[in-house]
């Protein structure tokens, strides 16, 4: 019995360290890939994180199912930003707050923005169900700024998503037009608000 005691316990420190690893990969990666984009190195990945590429392999066997595992985190991580911001700030507010932080992803993330539009509709991506609560909780956001006649009725969650993501790509091809974000953000808002007398 005392040897199948210590058996058991055993394997709690290699998955301490593991969970630890996976943490530390993905933080690292976040990094990296603002830096270098979705090409981003995984053997510097593995560097910064004081991993071997081997141990990164192991958490991910290929960079699309890290890239994936980030993304995922990242959209979970929106769609309780919007739920923040719902109850903390009158509708127009929250919303131009959420779109400003979500224009910000999409200019970290480059090269993901067909991604992020692709997975919006595709039922089979492993990152659906995080990308549809992100659109659900945005789409709140949205509906109580449409409510409160602040942005045209015409507008679904999916053309806020395309629009801003537009933007994301204009800065990956105009490198030059990245400082001009906000501005261009500010563009797209203006262009939310019904004119007067159209619903």
């Amino acid at each position: 019995m005392g040897t199948d005691h210590v058996t058991e316990k055993q394997p709690r420190a290699p998955r301490t360290d593991a969970r630890r690893n996976h943490a530390r990969i993905l933080e690292v990666a976040h990094a990296v890939v603002a830096e270098q984009g979705t090409q981003a190195s995984l053997r510097d990945i593995a560097r910064r994180a004081g991993i071997g590429l081997g141990t990164l392999y192991r958490h991910f066997p290929t960079r699309d199912e890290l890239l994936e595992t980030l993304l995922g985190e990242r959209f979970d991580r929106l769609a309780a930003t919007a739920t923040a911001l719902e109850t903390a700030h009158p509708p127009a507010d929250a919303l131009t707050e959420w779109l400003a932080e979500y224009a910000a992803f999409a200019a970290v993330y480059r090269g993901l923005t067909s991604s992020v539009m692709a997975t919006l509709e595709d039922e089979t991506s492993s990152l659906h169900a995080s990308c549809l609560a992100m659109r659900q909780t945005v789409g709140r956001l949205l509906g109580n700024a449409q409510q409160a006649g602040l942005v045209r009725s015409d507008v679904t969650a999916t053309d806020l998503f395309a629009l801003v993501n537009a933007l994301g790509w204009i800065a990956e091809q105009a490198p030059s037009l990245a400082a001009r974000r906000d501005h261009l953000l500010g563009l797209v808002l203006d262009g939310l608000r019904p004119a007067a007398g159209r619903p």
